[in-house]
């Protein structure tokens, strides 16, 4: 669980990352995937955090309507994070996901169900979902509709009696539009609800404390157990004259712990008739703190909720990222249709302006040196079309 929670914006990142490299085209409906495998390796490496595992993800067309696929990921997570090494331990875990999933076409709709289940030492998730989409006014307009249900049981290892559970609903609605010959639009709505034990069972609070040496104690963090997300993305991707072309995006989130986060990124694509294609790109994210967190409290069960997640802080980041995709079969070969090798990389700077590096002990208490670093996330991975 601790390192669950620690990497999901990272985890998020490296999805990101894979989403690009693809060329970030709008899903189009009234066409099934291609019969394909992809065999992945990915890296993150910043804040004391490590993370490296492989993924295999395989689709498979069984009819002329119907399209499986299965995908098995996992993190190897290594973490000596600001988090740990002020309250606890270094430590090492491993997280293992496989979800299968089926496309169904009918007319111009495709429909899809998937069953996602994951596992680490002291958490386990288990998330089905169910999406529409479907071609309108001459597939000119693609209209997409879905809904996610996961059960989540998180667990406790200095605790073996520790159990909570976690309920989580997703609903999306999407809007992809040909607006002219060149440009592409695309709208999407997400919607979360949270219900359950929302926080970490590992992580604790600081208060300023007159009778510690340190000046100030811990406490364990408490988090509200219901949390209702909202974000709407706006996307673009518009194609130049030589064959390359440009994507934009802006998304905003906001939720009911007070959160408010802005997400703009910019990128260009540039293939070359030799089979080579290059991505630039550069993303701008920033948040505010959510309502409960604080640095440090003026004393000990200041409030009813309670939290001191860098997650939850005010912080920025900024990334700069390239990929490299080289489709070294072109024309086929005995019983491949293609196949690319495909290196994606991103350098990302955060900076936290309320959360505070207590590894400077000489540092008076609430005025230690706000806290940022910066991570190097790298994706490597073969696809192959039969």
């Amino acid at each position: 669980m601790v390192g669950a929670v620690a990497v999901t914006s990272i985890q998020k990142t490296c999805v990101a990352g894979v989403c690009l490299l693809c060329s970030g085209l709008p899903t189009v409906a009234g066409v099934l995937p291609d019969d394909r495998a992809d065999a992945l390796y990915h890296s993150y490496d910043g804040g004391g955090v490590e993370i490296t595992g492989p993924s295999v993800l395989v689709l498979k067309n069984v009819t002329q309507n119907l399209a499986l696929s299965g995908n098995y990921y996992v993190d190897s997570i290594s973490s000596a994070s600001i988090d740990v090494v002020t309250t606890a331990s270094p430590y090492t875990e491993k997280r293992t996901e496989y979800s299968l999933g089926a496309d169904y076409m009918h007319g111009n709709s495709i429909m899809t169900m998937a069953y996602t289940n994951s596992e680490e030492d002291d958490y386990e998730a288990n998330t089905a979902s169910f999406g529409i989409s479907m071609d309108m006014f001459g597939n000119m307009t693609t209209v997409s509709m879905g809904y996610a249900r996961g059960r989540d049981v998180v667990g406790n290892n200095n605790d073996p009696d520790f159990s909570e559970d976690v309920d989580r609903q997703n609903y999306l609605v999407g809007l992809t539009q040909v607006i002219t010959r060149d440009l592409l639009m695309e709208v999407n709505y997400e919607a979360i609800t949270d219900e359950g034990f929302l926080n970490n069972p590992y992580r604790s609070v600081r208060y300023l404390d007159p009778t510690s040496s340190l000046g100030y104690s811990y406490e364990a963090e408490v988090y509200p157990n219901t949390r209702t997300s909202n974000a709407l993305a706006v996307r673009s991707l518009y194609f130049l004259p030589y064959r390359a072309s440009i994507f934009t995006e802006y998304r905003f989130f906001d939720d009911t712990w007070g959160i408010r986060a802005h997400n703009v990124e910019l990128g260009y694509i540039h293939p070359l008739s030799s089979g080579w294609l290059f991505e630039g790109r550069y993303r701008y994210y920033t948040q505010n703190s959510a309502d409960f967190y604080s640095d440090l409290f003026p004393r000990q069960n200041s409030q009813n909720f309670l939290a001191r997640d860098k997650e939850l802080s005010t912080f920025n980041s900024n990334t700069l990222g390239f990929s490299v995709s080289y489709d070294f079969i072109q024309n086929g070969w005995r019983w491949v249709d293609r196949g690319s090798v495909n290196l994606s990389y991103d350098h990302i700077w955060f900076k936290y302006d309320d959360f505070r590096d207590l590894r400077d002990t000489s540092a008076p208490v609430g005025n230690e040196p706000l806290y940022k670093f910066s991570a190097d996330v790298a994706q490597l991975f073969i696809s192959i079309w039969f």
